[in-house]
């Protein structure tokens, strides 16, 4: 199963080729290529980031409900492994 999550938006480096930048999903933050939403994205706002990728820009009443369906699913314990299986983003990152 192929699953994105909802992830806020903490910090935008357009400097490189790809425009990149530290994402957080409900306290994990990571690195995540913003190259498919650049254009249409901010600091603050929320995107759905699949395998590291930002694929699409949602609003945060979504974000949150799909937290919230993740939850009763018990599906965001499961995801514990991300904070072991993706490298940290530096620390320099956070605000």
């Amino acid at each position: 199963m192929c699953l994105g999550i909802p992830a806020r938006i903490i910090s935008i480096d357009r400097s490189g080729l790809v425009p990149a930048g530290v994402v957080d999903f409900g306290g994990v933050r990571r690195e995540a290529c913003l190259a498919y939403v650049a254009e249409e994205v901010d600091v603050g706002d929320y995107v759905v980031v699949h395998v590291g990728f930002a694929i699409s820009k949602v609003d945060e009443s979504e974000a949150k409900r799909t937290y919230e369906v993740l939850r009763e699913m018990s599906l965001l314990d499961e995801l514990d492994w991300l904070a072991d299986a993706v490298p940290s983003a530096p620390s320099g990152n956070s605000p």
